[in-house]
């Protein structure tokens, strides 16, 4: 990345400006590389890869509050969940991968982030991306990097601009053009990058000389690639959600995915999306009913007139309680119905109206998780007490990541989406937001 330098004299403010920006983004390179890829190991069945998960999860959940409080990239825990052979299992089976079904993928998240839901979402753009290229890869592509996967690749995404840069969530800002000697290079920047500083490959969305929507993949190490760590959201702190940036990148003819095809034909990419982003809110509403048991259990005093020696007797408290199981197991059923209902049309082909209907039972889940989410970690300090506030137990990261990764898409527009289609009969559009 160069640096502007002054030809002779003084800068001037803009140069100085520019110099001072261009310096500042220079020590926020991300340098360290992911491990090579190796081979994963070949998971069996649904029940052996939901036995891994909970296995790390248990490890992931020990040291999730200090990863939150120091900001420290999870690279080691990262590669332990890859090298599982968790990352490879919606591969489908005509490719060699076990062809885990949307029931399964959605409590992989689920458990996951109730332990870690910053280390949870990492993936997110992976499993994504994989249904991305069962719906609208070649042939080649699909048996390209659907091996690669199996070899132990991971897959991130450089996600949408900011605003100062697009307008528009769906705007591309990155371009393909083809270089006087026939050369396809890619340029332009990219933000929301979840998963892209510890991916192999990162796919993203661009325009090619025709002005066409495509989905460019290069590798993470390629020249002229540099990823930033400029994320810094008050939640989801880990997650290295933050810019890559493209400069001259060559891209191979195969490495491109003609979107613009696909404009007009009904997948299940969109509701397999939402469904992962659900699946990350209903794990947050999980870990945080989960800590608020255990510190009202261990260390909450009762309330003065309550008349009783421990919290956990205190009835007032049983009532929320009760209360928050429900919202937490209702959101959760939802959610694994939606999935259910993935893997049901999943079979059969793919109408506007499957399409449609397939993200209007996404979205019914998408609504709950997020109040579940929202609701679990805001009432945990009410339940638990003043104590629960201190920093020292890191419970903060909750609501924290609740607030921040529910903002990815707003739920209102889940109810109206909802009620459309009720109402008026209104078909979704259908974009990964839906």
């Amino acid at each position: 990345m160069t640096i502007p330098q002054a030809k002779g004299g003084n800068l001037s403010v803009e140069q100085t400006t520019a110099t001072s920006a261009a310096r500042a983004e220079e020590t926020r390179i991300l340098t360290r590389q992911p491990l090579p890829p190796r081979p994963v190991p070949r998971i069996a069945s649904e029940r052996e890869a939901l036995n891994i998960a909970s296995t790390l999860a248990e490890s992931f959940r020990e040291g999730a509050a200090q990863r939150d409080r120091e900001r420290r990239l999870p690279w080691d825990e990262i590669e332990q969940y890859s090298a599982s052979g968790l990352w490879a299992i919606t591969v489908p089976r005509a490719y060699g991968g076990l062809g885990a079904s949307f029931e399964t993928l959605a409590q992989l998240f689920v458990t996951i982030c109730a332990a870690d839901p910053s280390l949870g979402q990492i993936p997110q753009n992976h499993f994504a991306v994989l249904q991305n290229l069962k719906d609208m890869g070649s042939e080649s592509q699909r048996q390209r990097w659907f091996a690669d996967v199996l070899g132990g690749h991971r897959i991130g995404n450089a996600g949408p601009e900011r605003k100062a840069k697009a307008a528009r969530v769906s705007a591309a800002t990155a371009r393909v053009a083809r270089d006087p000697d026939g050369t396809l290079r890619v340029s332009g920047t990219r933000f929301y990058s979840t998963g892209s500083a510890f991916a192999h490959w990162i796919p993203f969305r661009a325009v090619d000389d025709r002005a066409q929507a495509v989905q460019v993949w290069v590798r993470r190490d390629a020249p002229g690639v540099t990823i930033l760590d400029d994320w810094d959201a008050f939640g989801q702190r880990t997650t290295a959600s933050g810019s890559v940036i493209f400069e001259q990148v060559e891209v191979g003819e195969d490495d491109v995915v003609p979107l613009w095809r696909f404009a007009a034909v009904p997948t299940l990419s969109g509701p397999v999306s939402q469904l992962i982003q659900a699946a990350i809110d209903a794990g947050i509403a999980q870990g945080a009913l989960r800590d608020a048991l255990d510190f009202v259990r261990e260390r909450s005093r009762p309330w003065i007139d309550s008349g009783v020696a421990n919290a956990c007797d205190d009835p007032y408290i049983i009532h929320e309680i009760g209360q928050l199981q429900i919202e937490v197991d209702a959101a959760h059923a939802v959610l694994l119905e939606a999935a259910r209902y993935l893997d049901e049309l999943a079979g059969q082909p793919v109408d506007e109206a499957l399409s449609a209907r397939a993200s209007v039972a996404v979205a019914e889940a998408k609504i709950l998780t997020t109040e579940a989410a929202l609701n679990s970690s805001e009432h945990l300090f009410a339940l638990a007490g003043s104590s629960a506030s201190r920093s020292q137990y890191g419970l903060d990261r909750h609501w924290r990541n609740a607030r921040v990764h529910t903002l990815h898409d707003p739920v209102r527009w889940k109810y109206h989406l909802l009620g459309n289609y009720v109402l008026n009969g209104v078909l979704p559009q259908r974009h990964q937001w839906n």
